[in-house]
């Protein structure tokens, strides 16, 4: 029996959980969805499937950098992250060859997040 199924959600870290989410939904074209409870926000988007969502960040949550970097799959890895760059993003990392046919790139978005994109 395998102990992981399908990723469900992405949660990531931000100062500003709804600002950060509609950057996204921006670029992506896709619909923000919030849950304020009093000063907390919670902030999501649906991409392929699974939900990605933007916490505040706080010691007591997640402190920045405490996230894991998600890779999304990209038809062509250069034209992602141009496009990622182009539209606020700074460059982090790579992109490397991993193995054969499978290449890496990290980007920084504007609020801090690292988001890493995986293709050709």
């Amino acid at each position: 029996m395998a102990v992981f199924g399908p990723v469900t959600t992405v949660m990531t870290f931000a100062d500003d959980p709804e600002k950060s989410a509609r950057w996204w939904a921006g670029l992506l074209g896709a619909e923000v969805h919030l849950d304020v409870d009093e000063d907390s926000v919670y902030a999501w988007l649906t991409l392929a499937g699974v939900e990605v969502g933007f916490h505040q960040a706080d010691d007591d949550r997640n402190p920045r950098g405490g996230s894991p970097v998600v890779y999304w799959s990209v038809a062509d890895l250069d034209a992602a992250r141009e496009r990622l760059l182009s539209a606020g993003c700074v460059h982090h990392r790579g992109p490397l060859l991993v193995s054969e046919g499978r290449r890496i790139a990290q980007v920084i978005d504007p609020f801090g997040t690292i988001v890493g994109v995986e293709g050709p």
